[in-house]
């Protein structure tokens, strides 16, 4: 089993920045916007380890118009590998 991390992060941005950041946002793997209002933006952010979670924040923070950009959550999940002949390795 690999596992699998999914984080919530809510960035701030410069109001009139935001559309331009939602843009950048947009073109990013493994990131999913989820709302945005008032200058703040929910996103989802997944990846194999933390440390990629943590490397797409800091992506996220240097985007132009970002004023913060902040972990709220993190949740680990094991997946199971799946063989060519769909078996997982438990089986």
């Amino acid at each position: 089993m690999l596992p699998y991390h999914i984080s919530s992060a809510v960035i701030a941005t410069m109001p009139a920045r935001t559309e331009g950041v939602l843009a950048a946002l947009a073109r990013m793997e493994n990131v999913e916007i989820h709302a945005h209002a008032g200058g703040k933006i929910v996103v989802v952010i997944e990846g194999t380890s933390t440390g990629m979670l943590g490397e797409c924040l800091s992506r996220i923070s240097l985007l132009d118009g970002v004023i913060a950009a902040n972990m709220v959550f993190e949740h680990v999940e094991m997946e199971e590998v799946r063989s060519d002949d769909g078996r997982t390795d438990a089986a």
